[in-house]
């Protein structure tokens, strides 16, 4: 009875999670953790706390996070769980990256990336390829970037993984664009985009808009961007993601931009004679 409450609570907590829900996602975990613990299974409340973990990445309490992980990774090994320990890794590799510690984030994916070479679990080595790449393009490695992506996309269509092909496509525009490359940047965008809209995630087509934005804000193409980033800040507000401000901030500069900007007179045109 316990555990099946324990894992209703993390299969409600879940929904609510990739629905962006992360208040109500955190209290299933929350409640999920007391069944668990009074029921004495160390590997439901490994599965439970790490939960729990990425929903305090994702919501900004990364020494919650943090502290839920290295808890969590003292399990596994106990456990002896290689393809959790991997999972665990590269999380905490996520929580050194969105600090900006890439050295460190990169040698947790590495870690993780030979666990996941021996266990062979293809989707979980594709999503931390596509990690390693983001660590190389903020390091300025941007051909080596390119190489983890394309393995990440090989590895996301053998799986079927369409929302992970997303995410790449998106990381592979915000490559191109730090290259100069604009139209390439704008096209992968756009493809993520499509995905995205195709699997109705509001989440990603969010991210995909808001990487159009800055192809369109870098061409020059102020209404566009602002169009764009109308939109993912609508989808901030509706899911009470942790970016609304900013990125409302970022809108209201971008507003203030194209008023300042002066009205060009309507060219005139020239007779053409035949």
């Amino acid at each position: 009875m316990l555990e099946s409450s324990s894992a209703y609570l993390n299969e409600l907590g879940n929904r609510y999670f990739s629905r962006g829900y992360y208040t109500e996602a955190y209290r299933c975990y929350i409640r999920a953790l007391e069944f668990d613990r009074r029921g004495g299974d160390c590997r439901a409340v490994a599965t439970t706390m790490g939960n729990l973990g990425n929903i305090c990445a994702v919501s900004g309490r990364r020494e919650q996070a943090h502290q839920y992980y290295l808890e969590v990774l003292e399990l596994q090994k106990n456990l002896g769980d290689d393809r959790g320990i991997g999972a665990t890794l590269a999380n905490l590799g996520n929580l050194c990256v969105d600090a900006g510690e890439w050295e460190r984030g990169r040698a947790y994916y590495l870690e993780a990336l030979d666990l996941m070479n021996r266990t062979g679990d293809i989707g979980a080595k594709a999503v931390l390829l596509s990690d390693l790449g983001l660590v190389a393009k903020e390091m300025g490695e941007f051909d080596l970037a390119l190489s983890y992506y394309d393995e990440a996309l090989r590895l996301m269509r053998q799986a079927h993984n369409i929302a992970g092909q997303a995410d790449v496509y998106r990381m592979i525009a915000r490559l191109y664009l730090a290259m100069g490359r604009r139209q390439e940047a704008l096209a992968c965008a756009r493809t993520s985009l499509a995905m995205a809209e195709r699997l109705h995630d509001e989440l990603r087509v969010g991210g995909a808009q808001y990487v159009l934005a800055e192809c369109f804000e870098d061409m020059g193409q102020i209404a566009e961007a602002i169009e764009c980033l109308t939109l993912v800040v609508r989808i901030d507000r509706k899911f009470r993601l942790p970016k609304l401000q900013e990125n409302t901030a970022r809108l209201e500069a971008l507003i203030q931009r194209q008023k300042s900007q002066p009205t060009s007179a309507p060219a005139h045109r020239s007779s053409v004679l035949s």
